[in-house]
């Protein structure tokens, strides 16, 4: 069935800096055949509004409060399958945007994509086309490769990250500085890092700690 010429692509946009929606607004508006129906600055109200409003896509952030754009999605995708929603980043970890892709996104673009490239995403995603750019698909293919660590060594990790020393992580977690040692070591080589501050860098840009 051939869409109406005269029809608009229905947005809602879900994003929690007003200059950034007002921004995406104005490009919308700009290319014509694109309607702005709604905007929100929370993960709640984004389910709320594609609920009631029926959009054709939710351009959706990662990072917002009351509830994660990733979370959002899920919900979104839940209970009105056939909303779409495009996540645009201005570059959350990669951990949370392949929780947005397996969650049901139809696509994924940074912020700091041309309007071209925005325009053409908002197209391929009404077409029935997954559109990712070429960085994130990059991101979530290594995310997708990373090596699972264990509960043990997470908690380590993350307490590397606080800056502690192998002395006091083992008094935490109950285990003697050795053993923090050997940990430390296997989650370097796990995650192919050759010092505690890149291991603990590449963790939070993965989204495997919070830092």
């Amino acid at each position: 069935m051939k869409r109406n010429p005269e029809y608009k692509t229905r947005i809602l946009l879900a994003d929690d800096h007003m200059v950034v929606r007002m921004g995406i607004a104005s490009v919308l508006t700009f290319a014509g055949g694109m309607d702005v129906v709604g905007e929100t600055d929370n993960g709640l109200d984004a389910v709320r509004l594609a609920h009631e409003l029926k959009p054709d896509i939710v351009l959706m952030d990662l990072q917002m409060p009351a509830l994660s754009g990733a979370e959002a999605t899920a919900r979104i995708h839940a209970q009105d399958p056939e909303v779409k929603v495009l996540v645009l980043t201005s570059f959350g970890t990669s951990g949370e945007l392949k929780k947005a892709m397996d969650a049901g996104a139809a696509g994924a673009l940074v912020k700091s994509s041309s309007r071209e490239e925005i325009i053409n995403a908002i197209n391929g995603v009404m077409a029935g086309r997954q559109v990712l750019s070429g960085v994130i698909q990059a991101t979530i293919e290594n995310f997708s490769a990373m090596p699972e660590l264990s509960p043990r060594k997470l908690e380590i990790l993350n307490l590397v990250a606080k800056g502690l020393s192998n002395k006091e992580i083992g008094q935490i977690v109950g285990v003697s500085s050795e053993t923090v040692k050997d940990h430390v070591a296997k989650i370097l080589e796990a995650v192919g890092a050759s010092t505690r501050a890149e291991a603990v860098s590449m963790a939070i840009n993965l989204g495997l700690i919070t830092g």
